[in-house]
């Protein structure tokens, strides 16, 4: 089984849905953790935004990517979703872990009425779903190649 981390700002959001999702609709073939560089708490409305899709993460907690590096975990891909520049920080995972960068609006910034902020977050999510279904597409294409170099 491939191990992918998803790593945010927070791990509040974006990270929580990547991995929400990858672990709800790889079937065991990939297996997705999260950390966020300077854990937070969860965004309701993310929280809220995946019951709506059958996917409840009310009970999770956020963890740091700092602490996963202490641990010398290892994964076969990371995948920042945040800016370019917020991943620049991200450390360096030992192994050969491919890296890449999807880089989608942060709902913690966003603003506006409950509904407001609801339909900002739903856009987010779906774009992140459409991502990670993608993955898991050329996954079952390509197998490991999507992994090496």
């Amino acid at each position: 089984m491939r191990k992918i981390l998803f790593i945010c700002e927070h791990n509040s959001a974006r990270s929580q849905m990547a991995e929400s999702y990858l672990n709800f609709f790889a079937d065991g073939k990939l297996l997705a953790e999260s950390a966020g560089l300077e854990p937070g708490t969860l965004n309701p409305y993310v929280v809220d935004v995946l019951k709506e899709e059958g996917i409840d993460i009310s009970t999770k907690k956020t963890q740091g990517v700092f602490e996963l590096f202490k641990q010398q975990k290892q994964y076969d891909a990371i995948i920042a979703v945040c800016s370019p520049a917020v991943s620049a920080r991200c450390p360096i995972f030992p192994g050969r872990a491919k890296r890449f960068n999807w880089p989608f609006d942060d709902p913690s910034k966003l603003s506006g009425s409950r509904e407001e902020i609801l339909a900002q977050t739903r856009t987010i999510r779906d774009q992140i779903k459409k991502q990670v279904l993608s993955l898991i597409r050329e996954y079952e294409e390509m197998g490991l190649k999507l992994f090496m170099e």
